[in-house]
């Protein structure tokens, strides 16, 4: 057993602390303390002395004692130390368990290997006693036609609807023999399936996943069932008018390109999407150098890479008269929507403007500026005190329920905007202020507002890579986008590079003077006119 001590316990204290409990045990007698027997012709005075001579032997000996824990503990924390041990760091008084630096330099390296068909294997081992395994695909909405829109979505439903080898029962029973979680999810372009389980059970789950992306059955009759299901599902997000607006507000902006396509589609595809559909679909997307199977937790790399060649080697590479889908550029479009319903309690408004596509350098300080807006909602405390100007402008004056910045990026384009909802007699003041937000952006950001953004940047790309599920999803969706997985320790370097000046730069590129798009749903009768919305882009400067 070993003894730590923390940095606020001395030895003079902790001698001090055993000598009043001995000394004071053995002046009530209690417990266990040795009792001094005074047999006559003994007299007081020499009873005295003999216990004046036993507190002196007490007091030496707890004195050894607790010079000797000391030289060993302290012998022991030095070996801690310099092996960088995180507990010995987690009882220091007034630190954190670990350091922001530490965490950046304790993140396992991603390794990267690439089979013969394409298929790149990626993994962060991390020797937790789960993991999650997933396969991360180059498709989703942007790669479908007015025609097929929400057929990955379609597909996404499918999927665990039992394969060639395994029925839907069996397919769940041996799911849940493992205990694991199995999920999958389509973006406008990406697809992902993945399987949260016990480290130990990798093979099982890799097995699985193969069946499911190559050999899912995709039977009449349960598609005629997930119809109902994904009807069900378009309704719900109806409901949702968050989602309603930010739809539509990819619909004006990319109007006319396949980025103006909802992931879940049209009603009327989901009504008559056939299995030649699904099939056509699969055949022209699912191709090996478009997926990445990405692991996070307690693997071994090795062992993926074995595992993957078993069960994912006949992947295709090739495509069917060699027509592999190229994207097509997606014009922006400076353009409005809106659908008024004055019986909503609330209005929900969207305003963006051409952001950056996720592989450009532009990236970083776009984060930055989106940090420096920040977000706001009604319940948070602070009120005045609040670190984002906006959102101290927003909670003094009652300009909304809620905003948030917003920067969706997608491989050569993106939407960088920000959303609020607001009651229907604000919407002007709250549109004024977020276009003001954003010419003080593009003029007027001081280093105070720089260092602040980027404090709560990198706390929050640290924070959310917390758990095997979000460092794999990180992992497959920085495969596709960079060709390699880029570290805490990268991205923190990049943060940390960028300036007032920066900021002030890169805004004015992308924000002002420019075209706007905007959506609102709901009482918005008091939105501004697009023109006028237009002509707070830019200030009259002499």
């Amino acid at each position: 057993m070993f003894v730590f001590f923390t940095s606020w316990t001395t030895s003079e204290n902790l001698a001090r602390a055993c000598r009043h409990f001995l000394l004071a045990h053995l002046a009530v007698g209690g417990g266990n303390a040795p009792k001094l027997v005074c047999q006559p012709p003994l007299n007081r005075k020499e009873v005295e002395e003999r216990r004046r001579t036993f507190r002196t032997e007490v007091v030496h000996t707890v004195d050894k004692m607790v010079a000797s824990m000391w030289r060993i503990s302290g012998a022991v924390n030095r070996a801690l130390v310099k092996a960088r041990y995180p507990l010995l760091l987690s009882l220091r008084r007034g630190q954190a368990s670990v350091s922001y630096a530490q965490s950046l330099l304790g993140v396992s390296e991603t390794r990267l290997t690439t089979l013969s068909n394409g298929l790149r294997i990626a993994s962060e081992e991390t020797n937790q006693a789960t993991c999650t395994v997933g396969l991360w695909i180059g498709c989703g909405s942007r790669y479908e036609s007015e025609k097929n829109n929400g057929a990955g979505f379609f597909l996404e439903h499918m999927a665990f609807k039992g394969t060639k080898k395994h029925p839907q029962s069996a397919l769940e029973q041996a799911v849940e023999s493992m205990g694991a979680h199995l999920s999958a999810y389509t973006s406008r372009e990406h697809t992902a399936y993945y399987m949260k389980t016990l480290a130990k059970d990798l093979p099982k789950a890799v097995e699985l996943l193969a069946e499911v992306v190559q050999s899912s059955s995709l039977s009449e009759a349960e598609m005629e069932q997930q119809r109902s299901v994904v009807l069900r599902e378009l309704e719900e997000v109806e409901g949702s008018l968050q989602d309603v607006c930010l739809d539509l507000l990819h619909a004006t902006a990319f109007q006319g390109t396949p980025l103006g396509h909802s992931v879940l589609g049209p009603s009327v595809n989901a009504r008559t999407l056939t299995r030649n559909d699904l099939v056509e679909y699969i055949n022209s997307h699912y191709k090996a150098p478009r997926m990445v199977l990405a692991t996070a937790g307690g693997v071994n790399h090795d062992d993926l890479v074995a595992l993957a060649k078993q069960h994912f080697s006949g992947v295709s590479f090739e495509y069917e008269g060699d027509a592999v889908p190229v994207l097509s550029p997606c014009r922006f479009t400076g353009s409005e929507i809106r659908m008024r319903d004055d019986a909503m309690p609330l209005a929900h408004v969207a305003i963006a403007v051409e952001g950056a596509g996720a592989a450009s350098p532009d990236i970083v300080p776009l984060m930055v500026a989106n940090s420096i807006i920040g977000s706001y909602d009604i319940t948070f405390g602070g009120g005045k005190n609040l670190s984002s100007r906006l959102a101290r402008l927003a909670a003094e004056l009652n300009l909304c329920h809620s905003f948030q910045a917003f920067h969706s990026s997608y491989s050569d384009t993106g939407l960088l905007g920000i959303y609020f909802v607001t009651d229907k007699h604000k919407i002007e003041d709250m549109m004024h202020w977020a276009q003001n937000a954003w010419m003080n952006l593009c003029t007027t950001v001081t280093e105070s507002d720089v260092a602040r953004a980027k404090n709560a940047l990198k706390a929050s790309l640290v924070g959310q890579l917390n758990g095997t599920t979000p460092v794999c999803d990180d992992i497959g969706r920085h495969i596709l986008n960079y060709g390699r997985r880029i570290p805490l320790a990268e991205w923190d370097a990049r943060i940390e590079a960028v300036t007032p000046r920066i900021v002030r730069d890169v805004c004015s590129k992308y924000i002002y003077d420019k075209c706007p798009a905007v959506s609102a749903v709901g009482p918005v009768e008091q939105l501004p006119d697009y023109n006028r919305m237009r002509s707070a882009m830019y200030w009259l400067r002499f």
